[in-house]
């Protein structure tokens, strides 16, 4: 898909809210906001913070992202949505919270790594677009990067209520006290679910044809469509002025989701979280900051089909169940690093370490006559370890310009610890890989920063590239192929650049960007049709695209916001477009504000993807676009909120609406219908 005459009136529309800039009185959350995103973030750095959040119906962390200009989600069903960041996903970009590395169990991607917090945790997601994050390996793409909320000086709380179509229940409190010597938090969340329904006015689960064996069975059709549990604590200890130690635990546990995307729901997801920090400040004139930290995480995931016909009881068939995979992850890791002066500028630098462990077993009813139910090594027991040193050193080369430039190196081994069809115990890899940066900010004017950078950013396959074995019963046909992992598979390496401007005052925002990717054997999924294979390969890949994003306070009180973001991506192994790309879309909204009542209005849109891949069976996704209006009072320490998306129930698809392998089902998600919801908030 390529620009052209159609996109005319989504681009003049944006730019008409990004030129209006006038002069409000207002002083309120919107301008802080304003103040934020112009003078205190990168241009290729944005964030979404927990009033965004609280002000939308999303249901998940990776829902909530999509009001990010260059993020787009997959959308499986009711909740566990996945990010995806300039068309890169999955292992291409990394997810963080508090720095601690989350990953998913599921080799379908039903539990992505923002599903694994409530954003009731979470003050602020920082999202930083490209390969620019040299303090941490991986994350090629970027880095979503969420920090939870600290306790501040005496005691505080807040409660939320939010409830809104299909009966969707979503509620949270915290409650921390804080002294100079040491503080403490303490928080819950519920959430639950029945399954929405999708603008035909048909639920998620009815989407399956009358004969498809994958159709949920009668019982399960309006069954609830998640149920979680989430709790956390967090205890800080300040021994001295410069000095903190900090400890926080989070325990997650979602029950009965379902994922009308795949052939399997989700029995259980059983999440912990263990991260400890330790902190010295303003140690000497030499060490300005000197931080340890270690960190421990572990995901138990269970998915099988028994609400679907495929599990009824025949000849084969001899369980609750025709299929079943029982997953788990566990990373732990360990991360020094020190902020030194040196010199004229500022020297960042550190060693870190990380363990990956990932598990699945799948049991089939029929792999072989004589075998049903055979415990699979899908991803079999394999573990990869990293380690890794990086430096970031930060100039001022006189009053207009930043100079920001650094390298990292990793290690990286992985080893399969069980045996399949595909590797046996002990079948290891290692690799080596180089990511280096340089970024100039260049600030000619007060207010306006125009930003450049080049970049190499890397990743290393994972366990499931290297090592997925999942054979299929019988002989493999293109319809029912065997899929496996590669393990020939080599580091991706993107060679990238950037550049982009940033321009604000006290009341305006604009902010644009362009950049231009070279990916060198770039991990790609595909099929090979003689021999009724699914698997992974390097190619190389390009990708380029842009965003634009604006902000503007207006008199009376009111507020203009546009977005903008496209991305073009190419196989040029194959001359074809890569698969799973969102199209061109945006968003304009305007919004009455005086800090205690607001109204708002958005229109969101996305323009018809036409370039898709063929070999994956991929299909062209129409255009579309929906209304969102919302409304909302404060009063003292309450805040009352009230919305309808979709307004029209407009019947729709996200070109990123259904799954590839495994275990695909081969029928797109619609988008949700009208959702009406309201949220109360207490807080003080």
């Amino acid at each position: 898909m390529r620009m052209n005459i159609k996109d005319l009136p989504l681009l003049v529309t944006f730019l008409g809210a990004a030129l209006l800039s006038q002069r409000a009185d207002a002083e309120n959350q919107m301008l802080d906001e304003i103040t934020v995103r112009g003078h205190k973030e990168s241009p290729h750095e944005t964030s979404l913070s927990i009033r965004e959040v609280r002000e939308s119906p999303a249901r998940d962390m990776g829902e909530a992202l999509k009001q990010v200009d260059g993020i787009s989600y997959v959308h499986k069903g009711a909740i566990a949505n996945d990010v995806v960041l300039r068309g890169l996903q999955k292992d291409n970009i990394n997810v963080f919270v508090d720095g601690v590395r989350l990953h998913g169990a599921c080799p379908s991607r039903m539990d992505p790594p923002s599903f694994h917090y409530d954003f009731a945790e979470i003050e602020q997601v920082t999202v930083i677009k490209g390969p620019y994050d040299l303090s941490n390996p991986g994350g090629l793409g970027g880095v979503i990067d969420a920090r939870t909320k600290k306790p501040g000086i005496g005691f505080g709380s807040d409660v939320s209520l939010s409830y809104g179509s299909w009966n969707s229940l979503n509620t949270s409190a915290t409650a921390s006290y804080g002294t100079d010597a040491y503080d403490g938090l303490l928080g819950y969340a519920y959430k639950y679910s029945d399954v929405p329904k999708s603008g035909d006015g048909r639920r998620l689960t009815e989407i399956y044809p009358a004969a498809s064996p994958n159709r949920y069975k009668s019982d399960a059709i309006d069954s609830k469509a998640y149920e979680i549990n989430t709790g956390w604590g967090k205890l800080g200890v300040n021994p001295t002025l410069n000095s903190r130690s900090e400890i926080g635990y989070t325990y997650q546990d979602a029950d009965h989701v379902l994922y009308p995307y795949l052939k399997m729901d989700a029995d259980y997801d059983k999440t912990h979280r263990l991260n400890w920090t330790y902190q010295i400040q303003k140690i000497s004139p030499l060490f300005k900051d000197l931080k340890l930290q270690a960190y421990w995480d572990k995901v138990n995931h269970l998915m099988d089909d028994r609400y679907r016909f495929t599990s009824n009881p025949s000849l084969n068939v001899t369980r609750y169940y025709s299929m079943q995979t029982d997953a788990s992850t566990q990373v732990y890791g360990a991360k020094l690093s020190a902020v030194l002066a040196a010199g004229p500028g500022t020297l960042k630098t550190g060693i870190d370490y990380y363990n990956r462990n990932w598990n699945a077993v799948n049991r089939r009813a029929m792999y072989t006559m004589a075998n049903r139910y055979t415990d699979l090594a899908m991803i079999p027991d394999a573990s990869i370890d990293n380690l890794g040193i990086f430096g970031e050193y930060k100039i001022s080369l006189g009053k207009q310009l930043v100079l920001k430039g650094g390298v990292r190196g990793d290690l990286t081994w992985a080893e399969a610890n069980k045996t399949n069809t595909l590797v046996t115990a002990g079948t290891s890899r290692d690799f080596s890989n180089v990511s280096a940066n340089l970024q100039l900010t260049y600030t000619p004017v007060k207010g306006l920063d125009i930003f450049t950078g080049i970049a190499r950013g890397t990743r290393t396959p994972d366990q499931q590239e290297l090592f997925l074995d999942v054979p299929t019963p019988g002989t493999p046909s293109v319809t029912s192929p065997y899929w496996h992992g590669n393990k020939d598979l080599k580091s991706t390496v993107n060679h990238q650049a950037d550049v982009g401007a940033k321009y604000s005052t006290d009341r305006f925002y604009v902010n644009t960007s362009l950049f231009y990717s070279d990916l060198q054997d770039y991990i790609n999924f595909y099929q090979i049709p003689t021999l009724s294979e699914k698997s992974y390969q390097n190619v190389h890949a390009t990708m380029w695209g842009a965003e634009l994003n604006s902000q503007v306070s207006l008199d009376y009180d009111l507020y203009l916001k546009g977005s903008l973001s496209y991305v073009e991506a190419r196989n040029e192994s194959t001359a074809t477009p890569l698969s799973e790309i969102p199209p061109l879309n945006g968003s304009v909204s305007v919004r009455y504000d005086n800090g205690t009542v607001f109204l708002e209005a958005m229109e969101n849109l996305a323009r018809e993807q036409d370039r898709v891949d063929s070999g994956l069976n991929e299909t062209v996704t129409p255009g579309w676009a929906t209304t969102d209006l919302k409304g909302g009072a404060n009063y003292r320490d309450v805040t009352l909120i009230i919305g309808i998306n979709n307004l029209f129930d407009k019947q729709y698809y996200s070109h990123l609406s259904y799954a590839r392998d495994p275990f695909q089902s081969g029928v797109k998600v619609p988008e949700n219908g009208r959702n009406v919801y309201f949220t109360v908030e207490y807080a003080f």
